[in-house]
């Protein structure tokens, strides 16, 4: 079994996940728009650019995503998405860029439990907890 977060945007996806590409270092296997696809007559005409579904390999996973339909988008709560990191540094240099023009919940340091450890939202609302076991 793999288990593989999907994520829903208010319509920034595209944004999302090409930032995601270059902070996490993963590569973008799908983005595809409801525009061209059988999806795109149950939105509004200016939603057919917006993403239908895209798809991410990453260093140990896979994260997918999507734009909730128009009046479908709900804020996301009672989860975060957790990313873990074996060097401290590259465990604070991705919590440092998603943190960027978010919220910062814990700032990333040592504890007790890691050798580093931080709690961010992101600019985009989605919720992330960086860890170096």
């Amino acid at each position: 079994m793999q288990l593989n977060p999907y994520l829903f945007f208010d319509g920034n996806c595209e944004t999302a996940f090409k930032y995601y590409e270059k902070v996490l270092g993963g590569k973008i296997e799908a983005m595809l728009p409801h525009e061209g696809s059988p999806a795109a007559e149950h939105v509004p005409a200016e939603w057919r650019p917006k993403i239908l579904h895209a798809s991410m390999s990453l260093p140990g996973g896979k994260l997918m995503a999507s734009d909730a339909p128009p009046g479908n988008f709900h804020k996301p709560q009672g989860f975060s998405v957790s990313v873990h990191f074996d060097d401290p540094a590259e465990g604070e240099r991705a919590f440092k860029a998603l943190a960027d023009k978010g919220t910062v919940n814990m700032p990333y340091g040592q504890t007790f439990f890691a050798r580093g450890f931080g709690m961010c939202v992101d600019q985009f609302g989605i919720p992330w907890m960086v860890n170096c076991s």
